[in-house]
């Protein structure tokens, strides 16, 4: 059973990896900062060091302060089967989402299938981030807009906020698939960070190239001074949370900064769609947690799930 949840969490930070290339890179590709192989190649090592260097009070986050007691391994198969399921059908559909949520929706579903408390105080202080992360990154956007508003070349910063948002991506997301590790018992935060981060990287390198055309061409329309405040507001919301032992949204911080930066470059029918996938992620993966959770205890006993 350790076998198969160390192969989950990887094939997880894998997906994981793939889903957020757009988030990271899709805009200074999409303006021709930057070849699409170029960007990925420099996002995988920088995801990997954000994982590595910090990624562990966040891992702590998932793995140790979501629910009472100690998951079994099983229970952290069902809680990383589910979320790593739900995020391939967004990224089978191109559909950015928020893994963070989907992950927070699998925990809170296993916990209460498998009668173990729920740390809902903990819950709440995210919920309070998310919805919170996307207007601070609007305000932000606006006054960096207009910090940027004479920017007319910025190849080079562009890359360099993609390659700021790659690290802060690495530092936020890899606990997703690192914290069930950590939870386990399996591994330290450090090791369980590096693991995954292995996991995300090649996840951008083999499988990020459609989510990366998605963002860059499919969701925005965006000039270079809008493209370097959003992403430079996106990489410090993120960052800020991380540091702080919580974690956000990627798109809703890149969202909320292009929105804040200029409303008009963001595709209304497109975002409608891409709003509707964060408002049912979290619901799915707690229902299909909780009945995973559900036939575990029928098939396995009482015990199954907690220790």
């Amino acid at each position: 059973m350790t076998v198969l949840l160390v192969v989950l969490a990887f094939s997880f930070a894998w997906s994981i990896g793939s889903h957020y290339t757009g988030a990271c890179m899709g805009m200074p590709y999409a303006l021709g900062a930057i070849s699409a192989r170029r960007a990925l190649l420099l996002m995988a090592p920088l995801a990997l060091l954000g994982a590595a260097l910090l990624s562990g009070k966040v891992a702590q986050t998932v793995g140790e302060h979501l629910v009472d007691g100690q998951p079994t391994t099983l229970a952290e198969v069902l809680i990383v089967g589910v979320a790593f399921g739900v995020t391939a059908v967004y990224n089978r559909l191109r559909i950015p989402t928020s893994t963070i949520q989907i992950l927070v929706g699998s925990v809170a579903g296993v916990a209460v299938g498998a009668s173990l408390g729920v740390h809902w105080r903990t819950i709440g202080t995210l919920l309070v981030i998310w919805v919170a992360a996307p207007f601070v990154a609007a305000a932000l956007g606006f006054a960096a807009a207009h910090a940027f508003a004479r920017a007319t070349g910025g190849d080079r910063a562009l890359v360099v906020v993609g390659c700021c948002a790659s690290f802060a991506m690495g530092a936020n997301d890899v606990a997703l698939a690192s914290g069930a590790l950590v939870g386990a018992g399996v591994l330290s935060p450090h090791r369980a960070g590096i693991l995954c981060g292995v996991g995300i990287a090649l996840g951008v390198l083999i499988t990020g190239r459609p989510l990366l055309d998605r963002i860059a061409f499919d969701v925005v329309e965006i000039n270079r001074p809008t493209a370097i405040a959003a992403q430079s507001v996106q990489a410090v919301v993120v960052l800020v949370a991380v540091v702080s032992g919580y974690f956000t949204s990627m798109n809703q911080a890149l969202v909320g900064g292009m929105a804040g930066a200029r409303p008009s470059a963001v595709h209304r029918r497109t975002l409608l769609g891409i709003v509707r996938g964060w408002v049912a992620g979290p619901p799915a993966s707690f229902v299909l947690a909780l009945v995973a959770a559900l036939l575990g205890r029928w098939v396995g006993g009482a015990d199954a799930l907690a220790r």
